[in-house]
């Protein structure tokens, strides 16, 4: 083994994360970072007008269970939102797993985040073997019928939407970026920007017309910019004050007496 004087540093002599794989034959999809934020952020965006918040359901890396007749066939979205359906399950309980038999109402949304070892089965390219589960496009077209399905690569930075019509998947052409979803008075679209202190290329929901939809951390940040911002007029209006009483009193002009 060659020696070096100094000695290098173990990030140029030792496998980085670019040269260990994320993914294993056996174990596709495994979650990067991005499939921890990019839920997150969705879950957070996801604020339909036309329900209450509490008639709104949306998880993320959970067990979405879809044949009583093969109970333990299940598939595990990237994130997806149901409407009609308690945050809580029964109304008492969080959830362990979304089961579809059980549930008041199937998906309404699927978001999947492309990786290398799962793209060709996201994106309905694999064939369904005899015997074995369906595939996820199988599953969220032909048995759930989820009415829209969005596929989002970070790799690439391509959005695709697609709607169920006519019992089959087509793709939804974006417009400005965006896929306008007119059931839920929302859209879902591409915005650039930062999140959770990483800047780069987001999936979010929009209103309908494509205005942002603030999350909790964002309306928190703008709150306090505002409080800031207030604190300082209120600052500089006191100085002005300040500065406008020491005029007159130069003036031979008791400020108190031009009161009322």
């Amino acid at each position: 083994m060659i020696q070096y004087d100094p000695p290098r540093s173990p990030r140029e002599t030792l496998p980085t994360m670019y040269d260990l794989p994320s993914e294993f034959p056996d174990e596709p999809g495994l979650p990067d970072t991005f499939h921890y934020d990019q839920p997150h952020l969705l879950d957070a965006t996801f604020q339909p007008p036309n329900w209450e918040s509490d008639r709104i359901f949306s998880g993320g890396d959970l067990n979405l269970y879809y044949d009583v007749t093969h109970p333990l066939w299940h598939k595990r979205p990237d994130w997806f939102a149901a409407v009609g359906v308690p945050r809580l399950y029964d109304g008492r309980d969080l959830r362990l797993s979304y089961v579809c038999w059980q549930e008041p109402a199937y998906p309404f949304v699927v978001v999947e985040l492309l990786s290398p070892g799962t793209e060709d089965e996201d994106l309905g390219q694999t064939t369904p073997q005899p015997g074995k589960p369906p595939t996820k496009w199988q599953v969220y077209e032909q048995i759930l019928r989820v009415p829209y399905y969005a596929v989002f690569s970070r790799y690439t930075d391509e959005l695709r939407v697609f709607r169920l019509e006519g019992g089959r998947y087509e793709p939804v052409e974006l417009v400005a970026g965006r896929v306008e979803i007119p059931e839920i008075e929302l859209s879902l679209g591409l915005w650039r920007g930062s999140y959770r202190r990483c800047d780069r290329l987001w999936l979010r929901w929009l209103t309908r017309d494509g205005a942002l939809i603030p999350s909790p951390s964002e309306q928190a940040i703008t709150a306090e910019r505002r409080a800031t911002e207030a604190e300082r007029r209120a600052t500089e209006a006191e100085r002005k004050a300040e500065r406008l009483a020491a005029k007159l009193k130069e003036l031979g002009i008791d400020p108190e007496t031009l009161e009322g």
